[in-house]
This record gives structure tokens, sequence and C-alpha cells, in this order.
């Protein structure tokens, strides 16, 4: 049903009751039209979509295997895109859009577009109005909605038939159990026409009238400027009455409050920030650190993790909050990753912990790395289905204060697997966590990193047995052990002594139990550190001059190039003869020069194992490193991963009995209280700037 008023909906965010809400209910805004704040053209497509929907994909199916994903890939990245720009005068304020005579735009993105199903599953919700206000005689609003499969269909439209019109379409959500949104188009009459606000709301019970308050939890270690940056972010208006407390736990030498943009940041945000110093414990340590003081404070609703290094979109602080508060049960609300190097790029809609390898990644019927500039939400059919996740990044995620007092804090581990563990003990508890549409941070990609070989894959590895112990529901694992020693013959095999050694530590680490977690926490990484600097592949060189030139005694076979990417059985039979090559001697001149010089796309295993010496840079591209083969430091290392994956297998169901039995002790606010101590106790004021 569609009505027209000349008067303009209100656009406060507090709840408001009116003659025409039903009995024990309340008006609550959902959501609310917005713009960039700053105008950046590289964000636009994510607020407001000039192009057509180009419906093409609904032909194709998005198979769950791999085969059937690379059978319709080419399809569905082609490109929606025009190459047509809104101009950035055409913002008029945060909600207002003008329009051009007889332009048309839609609403169908990212940030604009309602995830109808998101709201169906998860909250009380169960009807929606949404309000347009719009002038310019002849504009007309029309919506649309879309299904779990993609296929859009109009519901409504209205005509502007004065010099305004406040549009008002009551929307159902019944239809959208597996999938599906809800999104505006305007088109402009002959004089242009001017987009006002828009308001999604909801009658929801008189007991949600309320909106909760967060904790907002942010680790930092020697990122100033980046962190007080997002501190003034956090500090706008329009997210001052969600704020109970920002607290920066702050781990580095490189101080926040030192930063010339920390001032700002202050006078923003007053009293609610409290900057917390201790040593570095890791992302787990500061962010527990910032648990507990919520816990323990007990005036927050939720608790939000939340990076140093990314650009927020404030909104979305308020949205998640409010389908926090709407939803059926206490449900932890994660924000989406947004490349900040190429912004208009999502990063994943959804990640889920795949039971048998136990591995985090993109759900098989998703994509990642998707940009939205080139194919646009309308037409890319597989984001119309609900993701349903197993866990949210803590790059931005919303915990609820009576999920942390039932099941605990973060796992001691430093980094890494710290949020997807606590997302699988939640959802064991009962408690779902969503990936929720319309609220994001811009965040350096993973793929800039090169984490997996670094000082990081000791936590990686180690971190990743420990979270299978505590959750697969396999006997032995799945696939952990067996998939742990192929990673391992891979990194021998890629001559990255470095790596294997730290993967070798990491298990023996895991063997010694789970009640040695909090005590390394603070020691581990220089422990880590100092063991690498013995291995010539971990010392990395800013200048590629300062290693001698690649030169080997024979030239490539008929001239043909090293670097190939092999067919299935060309690698098959490379992984056969992997581990034969790695014990003939090595070739004398290989000992002085390199025999190759690899770039980081290229340094796969099934390359690097053709050398006995050769340049390869890192992912960052900031660095190299000299790669060499040590037979001897092979065999004695082949040794070591056999025994131990031997043991693993042998010893895994008692060891998940071990770690399941103190889970709760070691992740309780107790134990953690305890780390605490030496940066809290008697000390703590000064502690608090």
């Amino acid at each position: 049903m569609t009505t027209t008023t000349p008067t303009s909906a209100s656009t406060s965010s507090a709840p408001s009751t009116t003659d025409a809400v039903p009995a024990g209910t309340v008006t609550r805004l959902l959501q609310r039209q917005i713009l960039p704040i700053d105008r950046d053209t590289d964000v636009f497509p994510l607020y407001v979509d000039l192009e057509e929907a180009r419906l093409d994909t609904d032909r194709h199916e998005v198979g769950g295997n791999k085969s059937a994903k690379d059978l319709n890939n080419a399809v569905i990245r082609q490109s929606t895109s025009t190459g047509r720009k809104l101009h950035p005068d055409q913002i008029r304020s945060r909600t207002e859009l003008q329009l051009e005579p007889s332009q048309l735009l839609s609403f169908g993105t990212y940030f604009n577009a309602f995830p109808a199903s998101y709201w169906r599953r998860h909250t009380v919700v169960t009807d929606v109005e949404l309000t347009v206000r719009v002038s310019g005689a002849g504009s007309v609003v029309t919506v649309y909605k879309s299904m779990a499969r993609g296929h859009s269909q109009r519901v409504d439209a209205g005509v502007v038939e004065g010099d305004s019109g406040a549009f008002t379409f009551s929307l159902p959500l019944k239809p959208f159990v597996d999938g599906g949104w809800y999104w505006y188009d305007v088109v402009a009459g002959d004089d242009g026409a001017s987009v006002a606000g828009a308001e999604w709301t909801a009658q929801v019970p008189a007991d949600r009238a309320e909106h909760g308050t967060v904790d907002i939890c942010i680790t930092t270690m020697n990122r100033p400027d980046f962190c007080a940056k997002l501190l003034a972010q956090l500090g706008e208006d329009e997210v001052a009455p969600y704020l109970d407390t920002v607290m920066v736990m702050e781990q580095g030498k490189d101080l926040v409050s030192e930063s010339e943009f920390f001032p700002a940041a202050q006078a923003a945000l007053g009293d609610r920030l409290r900057v917390l110093v201790q040593g570095n414990l890791g992302g787990s340590g500061g962010y527990a650190r910032g648990q507990l003081e919520s816990v323990r404070k007990g005036t927050a609703t939720y608790a939000l993790m939340m990076d140093d290094d990314v650009v927020c979109e404030p909104e979305g602080v308020i949205r998640a909050v409010t389908f926090g508060d709407l939803a059926k049960r206490p449900t932890i609300v994660g924000g989406h990753m947004f490349n900040l190097y190429s912004r208009s790029q999502l990063h994943s809609f959804g990640e889920i912990v795949q039971p048998w390898r136990f591995w985090w990644q993109t759900r098989l019927d998703g994509y990642s790395q998707w940009d939205f500039a080139a194919r646009n939400l309308r037409s890319s059919r597989w984001l119309h289905k609900r993701a349903d996740v197993d866990f949210n990044g803590w790059f931005m995620c919303l915990i609820p204060r009576v999920v942390l007092e039932e099941v605990g804090l973060s796992l001691p581990v430093f980094i890494k697997w710290d949020d997807s563990e606590f997302g699988l003990r939640a959802k064991d508890a009962g408690y779902p966590t969503v990936s929720f549409p319309g609220a994001a941070v811009w965040h350096i990609p993973w793929t800039d990193k090169n984490d997996g070989v670094d000082w990081q894959s000791y936590f990686h590895h180690r971190n990743r047995i420990i979270a299978a112990l505590l959750h697969s529901p396999y006997e032995r694992g799945g696939r952990m052990v067996r998939e742990s020693f192929n990673h391992q013959v891979k990194h021998l095999a890629s001559l990255q002594y470095s790596t294997a050694e730290l993967r070798h530590l990491a298990m023996e680490d895991v063997l010694r139990g789970p009640h040695a977690l909090h005590g390394e926490l603070a020691t581990k990484l220089a422990e880590v550190n100092a063991f690498r600097k013995q291995f010539i592949d971990a010392q990395l060189v800013e200048d590629r001059d300062d290693l001698p030139p690649v030169r080997r005694n024979k030239p490539p076979k008929k001239g043909k190039s090293d670097i190939e990417i092999p067919s299935r059985l060309g690698t098959l039979v490379a992984a056969g003869l992997a581990p034969l090559r790695q014990l003939r001697p090595v070739r004398e001149m290989s000992r002085h020069y390199p025999e190759a010089e690899l770039p980081a796309m290229d340094s796969a295993w099934y390359n690097l194992v053709k050398y006995d010496s050769a340049v390869v840079s890192m992912n960052d591209g900031a660095s190299v490193a000299l790669y060499r083969r040590d037979p001897a430091r092979y065999r004695d290392l082949m040794k070591r991963t056999i025994d131990i994956h031997r043991r693993f297998h042998r010893e895994w169901p008692e060891l998940a009995r071990q770690y399941r039995e103190a889970l709760g002790d070691i992740t309780s606010p107790e134990a953690w209280e305890k780390t605490f101590e030496p940066w809290t106790g008697d000390e703590r004021a000064d502690g608090d700037q």
C-alpha cells in the first residue's frame, strides 16, 4: 500500500509512538538513507547506482562446488558498469541527493538497499514501512524487491504531483525466508528532483523501544594516526547516543595519545574515551581486556570489537546496535570488510569454518573480492541469497554482553583464530552470528599480507589446531592432521625452513596443554622472532641489489620459462617427485648465486621446488628473501614432521578432551584478570588517560 503526504517523515533515530501504532508497540527506525561523508567517488557505487540492473545472471545457477563456480564465473563477473558517474555536487548532505532532469538513480546498493531476509530470519520485525521524501514535480519513486534467486519484482510506485511529497510504502517481510532485498529507484521530473531522505521503520514490541548502548573495544599497536582518525569518526554526533565507552587498548610504543589527530578525537568523545596501556598481548589480549572491562562495568548492552587500522562507516555502528536490539535472541552482529585500497571492493560476504578441513573460508556459494563498481548489487544474483555464517572477523563485530558473560572472553592465543573460535563457541551455546549487510569498515585486504609464511605462521598453525581440538565434530579432527602434514611437506619443498620450523614449534606447544596459553601470551612473539633469525629465508632484504645476481650453469631447456601452472596430473607428479629431489646434492653454483628470481605471485611450491636457491619477493612488495636448499635440514625436519603428526593422530581424542575441559577456565574473566594484573593492580588508574 502506498500513501503520499505533503510533509516529510521524521529522521530521528529515537523510537517514537503515534496514534496509528498498534497497542503495545512502538515505531523504531531500522535504517535511513545515507550518502558518503567525504564524497569519495570511489565509494559512490556502495551508496547510489546509476547503472541498469542487467539480470543475465538469472540464467545461471551458482553451484556449491568449485567446478560449477568456475563454469559460471566469467558470466557472473561481467561488468554492469557503463562508466557513468555521479557528480559529487549532487550530494547535498548526509541524507540528501540532487538528481538532474530525467535522471534515474537507484538506491538498490550495499548501504541503502534493505536486507529484508536478515531481518525476517533473525529479528522480531514482520513488516516494514519505507518513507521516501522527494521534491520535483513529476518525479517517480519505484519500490522493488528481490527473491533469494536474484529475480527482481516491481512492488509499488508513486508520482510527485505537486512540488514535493512523502511516499510511504507498507512492505511485508514474509516472502524473504531464504533471501532477498527491498530497494527504491527515483526518476527525476523535467526540472530535476531532490531526494531529501528515506527511512525504513517498523512497529516493534514496546519492550524493544529503547536502543542499546555499546562499548567499542579497539586494540592498537604503533598506528597512532590511523587509530586517532578512527576515534574521531566514532565521535560524530549521530553515533553519540549509542556509545557507552570507547576503549583503546594501547599495546605499542608509538602512542595514539601522541598523534596530532588525537586532540580532535578526545574533544569529540570526551569522557567516553578511555586509553588503557598494557603490554603487547596481541589482538586476543587487547580485545579480551576490552571485553573484561565491558563485562565488569556492566553498563553497556554490547561490546564491539574493531581494528585500529580501519576506516569506519559510522552509520554501521547504529545499524548493528539496532539489529541486535531487535534480534529474537542475543545475536553477534558482524560488519563486512571492504578493501581500503579499492574501496568499492567487498572482501568477503560471509565466512564459515569448513568442518572436515577445519579451515575458515568464504561460503562455497559466495565470492570474495567482489567489486560493486563493476557489478552492482541488483544484478549480482549470489548476493540475494542470505549468507549464513559461523563467525565474523573482529575488524568489526558486535557482541552482546550477555553472550560474553555466558560463554567467556577471547581465547588467549595472541592473534589468529580468536574471532572464529569465539563464533563457534557462541554458536554451540545457541547464539548465532550474522554478518550484516550495511554495517562495514574498510581494511587492508589479507591478499597484501605474507602471514602464511612469516612469524604469524606459528600462530596460524597453533591456533587452528587448538580451535579444531575445541570444536571439530570429528573424532580425530577430520582432515586436520593430514592437511597439516601436507602443508608442512609443501613448505619444506619450497625451501621455507623457517616456516616449517615455526609450524613444528606450534605443534609442540599445543602438546603442552591449554593451561600454558596465558603464561606465554606476553612472551611468545619475542621467542618466535628470535627463533626465526637463524634462518636465511626469514631474513628480509629491502634492496634486491644487496643479494647476488642470478646465475646458473645451464639455461632453461629449449628456452622455456620455468614458471608455469601445472595440470592436475603435473601437480601430482611434482608432489610425488619433490621429496626425492630434496635429497639430491646441491648444485655448487647455487651456494653463491640464486638460480632464479620469483615474484610473490609465482612463488608457489611447484615452481620453487625446481631450484636449489632463489630470490623470492614478499606479498607486500616491500622486500625479498633468499631461499636456499639444505638437504641435511630437510631430512631432519621431515623425520620430526612424520613423528609429530603420528603423535597427533594417536593422541587427538585425549588432547581434545583436555582442551574442551579447560575452555571455560582459560576464557573466564578471572583467568584474564590474572593475566592483566601487571597493568591493572594498584597502578590501574595511571593506565587510564
